[in-house]
């Protein structure tokens, strides 16, 4: 890919730019190509492109001053690679350099290896040339944006603070293509006719061996080798950046003796290239500390999507590998299946995106309260949610936690559908917990994260959300979690009604199921009378004596829909109990 070289008044003004082929570019003081140190540059002074091997350039009518092509004034023009153009006191070149990582280089007439323990040591002798080059890497890492902006401005670093390099590459072996030395960016002091062409075996070996490596290839009869003279280069070091957030990462820097330097390589000192390498060690440790704080940003904007503020900060300090391995634990797992979707499908078939930020803001209440409650994310399917208590933290009331997120659910939603304006009007949530011994943990890698929980009381709790439908109830527990409310939560904050004794299709094993409802102030409609009524039917229910179990469903509201579940089976044997009674109604779909 061609690139763009601007070189200003001082050497540490100059980066060099890739330019993407067919694709119009801004340059100027503040443009995508940004020239920030010529005042004499406008904010927007040209738009450039390639096409066809050469580098187009129109001068904006914004800009102040003029662009001079071959020492005149042009506002449209085009240069081929080689050429160049000047704003100000800034020059632009047009290069079609290239770099090739290449196993060809011949074994070196000199190798010393340095380790990072050894160059803390070494004094710099020039120490305020260099400690103000590198005065410039704090400004450098808070204005990057991006890893390609920030390799342009270490590559310009590491050019003016070693006066002896020809060419810089930032450079990286690619494990997962079959590692292949990647070149991230590279730079050339001067520009040439030839490639340039880093040695693959020096940049390996100094990432396997984890210390920086230099390589002299000047032979001792004083003439330069063929491969010197094509790779610019009479010597060369590559130092690795180690680190998690950059793996396989390498500083590539080459260079070539002066005329006065034309001694025989047996009587060059290596020392010399003490402080060079002393220098890319500390550029390289300052990049391998930013991209472990990127990516330890990265983690821990992953893990927020899983885990609420109060349990990342609780976590903070601990060793995340331990406390999120998978193990067993006692749980309450919540699952909540949008309701009313179907239908809204249908009336915004034209507009998908209207649908998809209504199903995201219905999604956008689950988590919401599932957060808040101090839950974990555990997972999305569609438009279903899942969120579990009880891990990574211990959590004492975990189950109360769980339930509570569930009733926040039901009274957002219920409040939303009271406008017919609101994006959430006819939404609702069937919700389905459940409480009991899982596998809780982290499944996946560094790069992408899943954390979930495992087990028949998971499963029991999607099977319990699934049945809202068939018994007409917003929010169904299963009987562990049932009594628990029963007997620690007080009426005042959550309400219990058992709703029937089922056998969940495709089950053998029966069990009770019960109702998890709002406390009579914020639910009047279902009073305790009415709740017990309900019970006391259902007790007769089971028990065969159906007539009583009619009467007494009676007492209860007749809006109440999940009082018509049993009314409906009732009717459906004519309110006379099968032969083989055993007080399980069977579900004959999920």
């Amino acid at each position: 890919m061609p690139d763009l070289v601007a070189q200003g008044t001082d050497p540490t003004q100059r980066w060099r730019r890739a330019i993407e082929p067919n694709a119009d570019l801004e340059l100027g003081r503040t443009a995508g190509f940004a020239v920030g140190w010529d005042p004499q540059v406008s904010r927007t002074h040209a738009i450039i492109s390639v096409r066809d091997n050469r580098l187009f350039v129109k001068k904006e009518e914004i800009a102040r001053n003029p662009i001079f092509y071959q020492g005149r004034s042009c506002d449209s023009f085009s240069i081929v690679p080689g050429e160049h153009f000047v704003i100000g006191s800034t020059t632009f070149t047009f290069s079609n350099e290239q770099v090739n990582v290449t196993l060809d280089a011949p074994s070196p007439m000199t190798e010393q290896a340095y380790r990072a323990q050894y160059l803390r040591q070494v004094h710099y002798r020039d120490a305020d040339k260099r400690i103000n080059v590198l005065g410039q890497l704090p400004e450098i890492i808070a204005t990057a944006n991006s890893d390609s902006e920030l390799f342009v401005q270490l590559a310009n670093v590491l050019l003016a603070g070693i006066e002896r390099a020809s060419s810089v590459a930032l450079v990286a072996v690619d494990v997962d293509a079959g590692d292949k030395v990647n070149v991230f960016h590279w730079d050339r002091r001067r520009l040439s006719s030839k490639d340039f062409l880093p040695s693959e075996r020096l940049i390996r070996q100094a990432i396997l061996t984890d210390q920086s490596i230099l390589h002299i290839w000047r032979p001792e009869e004083g003439s330069r080798a063929a491969y010197t003279m094509s790779a610019e280069g009479d010597w060369a070091f590559s130092t690795p950046v180690a680190g998690n957030g950059s793996p396989g990462w390498a500083i590539y820097v080459a260079g070539e003796f002066t005329a006065e330097s034309e001694a025989p390589s047996s009587q060059i000192d290596t020392n010399d290239f003490r402080d060079d390498i002393k220098f890319t060690e500390l550029v390289a440790s300052t990049l391998a500390n930013l991209k472990e704080i990127t990516l330890l940003e990265k983690n821990q904007a992953s893990l927020g999507q899983f885990f609420s503020p109060v349990v990342m900060n609780a976590l903070s300090g601990k060793d995340h590998d331990s406390v999120f391995s998978p193990r067993e634990t006692d749980a309450a797992i919540l699952f909540c299946d949008l309701r009313g979707f179907s239908r809204t499908s249908e009336e915004f078939s034209d507009n998908l995106l209207g649908l998809l930020n209504r199903v995201s803001l219905a999604l956008g209440v689950t988590t919401h309260h599932i957060f808040q409650q101090d839950g974990v994310i555990g997972d999305f399917h569609g438009d279903a949610a899942m969120g579990f208590w009880g891990w990574p933290l211990e959590q004492k009331d975990y189950v109360e936690r769980a339930c509570l997120a569930a009733l926040g659910i039901r009274r957002e939603l219920a409040l939303s559908s009271q406008d017919k304006n609101h994006p959430l009007h006819n939404f609702s949530m069937g919700v389905g917990i459940a409480s009991g011994n899982v596998v809780a943990g982290k499944i996946g890698t560094v790069d992408q994260v899943k954390v979930t929980a495992f087990g028949p009381v998971v499963n029991l709790a999607a099977r319990l959300e699934t049945m809202t439908k068939q018994l007409h109830a917003p929010i169904l527990l299963d009987e562990t979690t049932a009594l628990y409310i029963h007997e620690e939560v007080d009426p005042s904050v959550a309400r219990i009604r058992k709703v029937a004794r089922v056998k969940p299709f495709g089950l053998t094993t029966p069990l009770i199921v019960s109702e998890l409802l709002p406390p009579f102030d914020e639910y009047p409609q279902l009073t305790n009378d009415h709740i017990a009524a309900y019970e006391e039917s259902l007790d007769y229910l089971l028990a065969g004596d159906w007539e009583k179990s009619f009467k007494l469903l009676h007492q209860v509201p007749a809006d109440d829909q999940v009082k018509d579940f049993l009314t409906v089976f009732m009717a459906q044997h004519n309110r006379v109990p099968p032969a083989d009674w055993q007080g399980v109604i069977p579900l004959t779909s999920k």
